[in-house]
């Protein structure tokens, strides 16, 4: 079983970051490709960031050149470097590893 906690989420003002992190546990050797996703209210879930093993790494069109996405491969960790964040980057932020996800963590973003 493969369980994603996600951490770091909380109020921010805008032009502030954050960083959060996903912790990815359980039945797995090593991870491969972990994707940040987010969800406003009244919105569609929206892709924030890739990140493969492979260095592979990919941003959202929203959030491009505001957003860092690393990994750890030896310890299951993914990361999301978020700077200048504005009150649109307001949304609940998902861990996503395969099939499987995360509980939430929520980004506010206001003054």
């Amino acid at each position: 079983q493969v369980q994603l906690v996600e951490s770091g989420g909380g109020l921010v003002q805008p032009g502030g970051s954050l960083r959060l992190s996903c912790a990815v546990t359980g039945d797995i050797i090593s991870i491969y490709t972990v994707c940040w996703y987010r969800q406003a209210p009244g919105k569609q879930r929206e892709l924030v960031a890739l990140w493969g093993s492979g260095h592979i790494v990919r941003e959202g069109d929203s959030v491009k050149g505001r957003v860092t996405i690393s990994g750890d491969n030896a310890k299951n960790m993914v990361y999301l470097q978020m700077n200048n964040l504005k009150p649109e980057d307001t949304a609940v932020y998902y861990c996503n590893y395969a099939e499987h996800w995360g509980q939430g963590t929520q980004v506010t973003v206001s003054s």
